[in-house]
């Protein structure tokens, strides 16, 4: 069942609910999405269930009004178009730590930890498509709390983030990567740099003492194809 409502100003839809409140585990997803991406979270939570079984989770998806700035983690010029990078990724990643997980979890936002939430019976954790992936990745390596990352089609051609990559450690204990076999054969050439950085991200990630376990998944086909399905395949790793 799919609520909607209002969380720190934002328009958030919530799947599996029903079990907040009760004294049960279950994984929280937590999930940044577009007006686009919102009409398919039905599709995409189905899909999640299919291949979860009887694992129990709740999907938090929220809505991204400026997703260029929203989930930028610093400035950036346009890569297509005239649409530059902000840098909101920062004030995104404390409305889920400050505002939605509190309300989610019924705690206060300074009781957001890791050993809490684990003590708890919870996991959390974070995934997105595009942008919103590359945000998950940058998110993880701010914090500990999220236990698990599916990075989906995640924009690590994104400038100034291999740099970044090499000098902070991803801290999910799970991370699941994917990318179109098709996307680094665009005649962009900011964006074609993005097979050999996800080669690069996943290499770096299996020498993290922080993870262990992590995937890279090729899908057919490039950027636009089945990203609802794509990004509950990475859920349904994460959870398992």
């Amino acid at each position: 069942m799919r609520q909607e409502k209002m969380i720190g100003g934002r328009t958030c839809y919530i799947y599996g609910g029903e079990a907040l409140g009760k004294d049960c585990d279950f994984d929280i997803l937590i999930q940044a999405v577009d007006g686009h991406e919102s009409e398919q979270l039905d599709a995409e939570v189905a899909l999640i269930r299919e291949g979860a079984g009887d694992k129990p989770f709740l999907l938090a998806a929220f809505l991204i009004s400026d997703w260029n700035e929203e989930l930028s983690p610093w400035e950036a010029p346009p890569v297509f178009g005239k649409e530059g990078f902000g840098a909101g990724a920062e004030r995104t990643l404390q409305f889920i730590l400050g505002e939605l997980l509190p309300e989610l979890l019924c705690m206060k936002p300074e009781e957001i930890t890791k050993e809490r939430i684990s003590a708890e019976g919870k996991r959390i954790c974070l995934g997105g498509y595009s942008l919103a992936g590359l945000f998950a990745l940058w998110a993880a390596s701010r914090t500990e709390v999220f236990r698990g990352i599916a990075a989906v089609s995640p924009s690590v051609w994104f400038p100034g983030w291999e740099q970044y990559s090499k000098e902070h450690a991803i801290l999910a204990e799970r991370v699941y990567l994917s990318l179109g076999d098709k996307e680094e054969k665009t005649r962009n050439p900011v964006m074609a740099k993005v097979g050999d950085a996800i080669r690069q991200q996943y290499a770096a990630l299996r020498e993290q003492t922080t993870c262990e376990a992590c995937v890279l998944e090729w899908n057919p086909g490039n950027h636009f194809m089945d990203a609802e399905k794509r990004t509950a395949k990475g859920f349904v790793w994460v959870l398992k």
